[in-house]
């Protein structure tokens, strides 16, 4: 395609220059000049009661975007004073975060420990239920001892939710 290597870097020359004409601003600097209008301003007037189905990690480096957004509604729930629940249904291939040091090394094959367990440990103190899939536990050969103090086991994932639902709580699919 490039029969010198002129030609190869002008054509790179050229990309830069075009790349940077599309993200003219510089990326790594947060600009301060810049507003935000809400349009539509979220409250919550009555009590409102959330399930978090968390079936699997989509991560945002090594924070699980659902942790995130967890520690989000809690701390948005404090602000505008909501008495409703959290509740996070951990189960399949996000399971794992609910185990002790011990398990979870033993599930993820390291020898790490569960770096989830600050940040869970934290939600469950401000309030949220956290709830492991039995289903889930019983494929993976996990028991009580292995969980991480105040997670729950609910029977079956899927009836929970359905359960949680007619109950009237929201359910945020993570």
């Amino acid at each position: 395609m490039f029969k010198s290597g002129r030609s190869l870097v002008l054509f790179a020359a050229a990309l830069f220059v075009g790349v940077g004409a599309v993200y003219p601003e510089d990326k790594a600097g947060v600009r301060s000049d810049r507003n935000l209008h809400i349009d539509i301003p979220a409250k919550l007037d009555k009590e409102a009661n959330v399930a978090f189905n968390i079936d699997r990690l989509a991560l945002n480096g090594d924070m699980p975007f659902a942790l995130g957004h967890l520690e989000l509604l809690v701390n948005d729930y404090r602000e505008l004073n909501n008495k409703g629940r959290i509740i996070a249904i951990c189960h399949t291939d996000a399971g794992h975060v609910t185990l002790d040091d011990t398990a979870y090394n033993a599930a993820r094959h390291v020898t790490t420990g569960n770096p989830y367990k600050g940040l869970l440990t934290s939600l469950m103190k401000k309030g949220v239920q956290v709830e492991l899939c039995g289903a889930t536990a019983k494929a993976n050969n996990w028991a009580g001892e292995d969980l991480l103090p105040g997670v729950k086991v609910n029977t079956d994932a899927m009836v929970r939710l359905t359960q949680l639902g007619l109950e009237g709580c929201v359910q945020i699919k993570e």
